[in-house]
């Protein structure tokens, strides 16, 4: 399966400057950019998120995760510019949601052109930085390459700073477990020592 019809219609619609890229299966942003070697930042990751009631996309990059809290203010200044009420709650939207309003996309590789769903599409500034980025294309065997500057082009896109760098994996030292058979021919040792120097200074 290539990518869908409806987006390359969309984008040609857009008249959206774009590059198909095909590549081997990958179910993972961070596999993507190993897979076609480039740096994980300009490669996107698109979440599907439920904020309060309704479902929105955000656009984060492959070596960030997402920063509930400034995502959360990133929302309200938005809702608040439009006169709406603030959101409270944030949590992921379901598998079974995305199965019946993206009719045609795969788990996981939900392209950022949320205006084709009706759905407002929230972009991390960071990933505007770039000069071309790799968004999903609706399969796991193709993506979409494009500037940000055509990606601008999509409606209902909401820029803010809410994503921060993936933890570093502590790797914890192992600790050295001295055996009870070490510890008793040490003190061993240091008896035959302590005899030998009293033999010594006795005959002296």
């Amino acid at each position: 399966m290539a990518i869908s019809k409806k987006i390359i219609k969309f984008l040609e619609e857009k008249k959206i400057k774009y590059e198909p890229l095909e590549h081997r299966t990958v179910y993972t942003a961070f596999d993507k950019a190993a897979t076609l070697k480039v740096l994980p930042s300009m490669v996107v990751k698109t979440l599907l998120l439920k904020v309060d009631r309704r479902h929105v996309l955000v656009m984060i990059g492959a070596d960030r995760i997402l920063d509930e809290k400034k995502f959360k203010k990133t929302v309200n200044t938005w809702l608040k510019e439009s006169g709406q009420k603030p959101i409270k709650s944030i949590q992921f939207g379901k598998e079974n949601w995305m199965k019946k309003n993206l009719k045609g996309i795969k788990v996981g590789t939900v392209p950022p052109f949320g205006e084709i769903w009706k759905l407002v599409t929230f972009v991390d500034k960071s990933l505007l930085r770039n000069k071309k980025l790799i968004v999903n294309g609706g399969d796991y065997n193709f993506s979409i390459k494009l500037s940000p500057a055509q990606l601008k082009k999509v409606e209902n896109l909401v820029a803010g700073s809410f994503s921060k760098k993936k933890p570093k994996k502590r790797t914890r030292k192992k600790k050295v477990k001295r055996s009870k058979t070490n510890l008793k021919t040490k003190k061993t040792v240091k008896k035959i020592k302590a005899k030998r120097t009293k033999r010594k200074s006795t005959r002296r």
